[in-house]
């Protein structure tokens, strides 16, 4: 099992080429089920969730090919119309096929997804509006059955804010017969990513980026071609990074107006940026200052950047509470900081984080993605040597994260 070892205390300088979302791909790529055109897709970045979901939808019989940088998908001959355990179990966005495939063929199978280490996440909202839009749906065996001869247009209110659920629905919804209205709709920019390439595939949607989403469904979608959108969370990541560090980094390939909350609290913390329409240029020389948040869906501050922000505070100036509102377990991270000499307090879903002026390296261990991703900095930030183990979550959703760090002047690798 791959490690990385991370010699820290060294400023970071230089430019950081960010890669294609993580959050928007894996929905995009699932959008090819949904015509028999080919569907041509740039910028997708090369993760292990990625191949996890090609995995999948290859077995449907999808056709992937890859040429220059560009994905062809070809949905011509999907033969195939079930989500296996063995597969969904690793990674819970496959079930962002059972939209899809109940809306073009009229039947889908799929394993209800596993536990997740940071919460519950539960799929009733996915059932719930396509039952409204007229499916018949029974769990069996640990699997989601549903059929429909022709899902039809409905209004539905979902209970919570949920990603996944809008995209799934809104999937289903091109091709339901009549009007579909997803009122509570998530407004993140990843959603709206795959709703522009739906449009592009003949899709009728208007209300994009807001939450109420209006679909006119059509009887056929086309292909079309389309740029994954700039992954808003490993940019963060990478300006975290430099905030903890210290130095002055570019970060290029990206864009500044998805992250508005996110770069207001480096500013509050210290860190000089300046921005222009694909870059993101971070300044930052002595000690950073605590700033507090509170997670909440978009366009607040995201729950995915929480773990991180925790990490440039643990050797910020003063003390900052850290609220997560959105999953129950994602402090599993503090844990393991505060082996690294952090002084952080856990109260129910608040962290109370004291900044200390210096952590020191040690042996770490990943629990989960954006977990992964906050002991990087950290490690980069401690002196000495920190070793982090099960780095498989941070290969996830980070696309050669050791190697973007290592060009701007970090000593880190990987390590069998």
């Amino acid at each position: 099992m791959d490690k990385l070892l991370i010699t820290g205390g060294r400023r970071l300088e230089g430019k950081i080429a960010i890669s294609g979302a993580k959050n928007a791909a894996l929905p995009i790529l699932c959008a090819g089920l949904l015509t028999a055109g080919e569907v041509q897709l740039r910028n997708v970045p090369a993760l292990q969730d990625v191949a996890t979901m090609l995995k999948l939808l290859k077995q449907m019989g999808l056709q992937v090919t890859e040429d220059q940088g560009v994905m062809c998908l070809n949905g011509a001959h999907i033969d195939q119309l079930e989500a296996p355990y063995d597969l969904v179990k690793t990674m819970r966005a496959s079930i962002l096929v059972l939209g899809p495939l109940l809306a073009r063929f009229g039947e889908a199978k799929v394993s209800l997804p596993g536990g997740c280490a940071i919460g519950s996440r539960p799929v009733d909202q996915h059932i719930k509006g396509l039952q409204a839009m007229g499916a018949e749906i029974t769990i069996e065996a640990g699997y989601i059955h549903a059929k429909a001869r022709r899902l039809r247009g409905a209004r539905i209110v979902t209970d919570m804010i949920t990603v996944t659920g809008t995209e799934n629905l809104l999937m289903a919804a091109c091709l339901a017969e009549g009007e579909t209205i997803l009122e509570n709709a998530a407004r993140e920019p990843e959603v709206t990513d795959l709703a522009n390439l739906l449009v592009a595939m003949g899709a009728q949607i208007s209300g994009i980026g807001t939450d109420r989403l209006m679909i006119q469904g059509v009887d056929a979608l086309h292909g079309a071609s389309h740029t994954v959108i700039a992954d808003r969370i490993e940019t963060a990541t990478f300006l975290c990074a430099v905030a903890a560090t210290g130095g002055d980094i570019t970060v290029t390939n990206t864009r500044s107006d998805i992250l508005d909350v996110a770069l207001d609290k480096l500013r509050e913390a210290g860190v000089i940026l300046t921005s222009g329409p694909d870059w993101i240029r971070a300044q930052m020389s002595g000690r950073t200052k605590a700033v507090g948040f509170r997670t909440t869906e978009y366009p607040g501050f995201p729950t995915d950047m929480q773990a991180q922000f925790m990490a440039m505070n643990c050797i910020a100036s003063g003390t900052s509470r850290v609220t997560e509102t959105i999953f129950e377990n994602r402090f599993m991270h503090v844990q393991e900081m505060n082996r690294l000499g952090a002084h952080i307090e856990i109260d129910g879903h608040t962290a109370i984080v004291s900044g200390v002026e210096k952590l020191v390296g040690a042996p770490v261990m990943a629990t989960d993605l954006r977990a992964s991703a906050s002991l990087v900095i950290a490690g980069l930030a401690a002196q000495g040597e920190t070793l982090i183990d099960r780095i498989y979550h941070l290969d996830r959703g980070y696309d050669r994260m050791e190697v973007k760090l290592s060009a701007v002047g970090a000593q880190i690798k990987r390590v069998k």
